[in-house]
């Protein structure tokens, strides 16, 4: 439930978001997104958090990153860090958690309502702690997919829970395969 008073500021954990939406099978227009939302009351901020692979001239982040930092959205990037895992795999890490919550607990006195979008549990004590500063918190995740990417206790500690997968009209465009 939203207050067309509210101010509002959106903060996406773009992997878990990417991995969300992958497994439904759609993929998010951050145009109407950003449009969607802003229906919802007064808009302050969309941030967008990601990590990225230096040196990676071909990464497919790459133009979505620039589109969204010249269209509404404040971009929160760092460096990916690549390691050999013990098998030997090639993996890439680059965890944004620390700074989603730094950047959500000071803008929490400034703010009515903060959606998120991740279903990481790892945020549960984040919306915990700004609930205290009696602000709203709507999370957006799915438990529609296989497996759920909501977890249990982020989904009780929130006000409120939009299911993506009911924003797929609204925000989404069908997945390039």
């Amino acid at each position: 439930m939203f207050y067309s008073d509210e101010r509002l500021a959106l903060f996406i954990d773009g992997a878990n978001l990417h991995a969300a939406t992958k497994l439904l099978e759609f993929e998010i227009d951050f145009k109407l997104l950003h449009e969607e939302f802003s229906k919802y009351g007064k808009l302050l901020r969309a941030y967008y958090y990601t990590a990225l692979i230096e040196n990676d001239e071909h990464s497919g982040i790459k133009p979505l990153v620039d589109w969204l930092n010249y269209n509404g959205f404040t971009m929160i990037t760092k460096p990916a860090k690549e390691f050999i895992d013990s098998q030997g795999s090639r993996k890439i890490k680059g965890n944004m958690d620390i700074e989603l919550t730094v950047d959500a607990m000071e803008l929490a006195p400034h703010v009515d309502h903060i959606i998120l979008f991740s279903g990481d549990g790892d945020f549960r004590p984040m919306v915990e702690s700004v609930q205290r500063q009696g602000v709203r918190v709507t999370v957006v995740s799915t438990t529609r997919s296989q497996p759920p990417m909501i977890a249990d206790e982020l989904r009780r500690q929130c006000d409120n829970f939009i299911e993506l997968d009911t924003l797929r009209k609204t925000i989404g465009r069908s997945s390039r395969k």
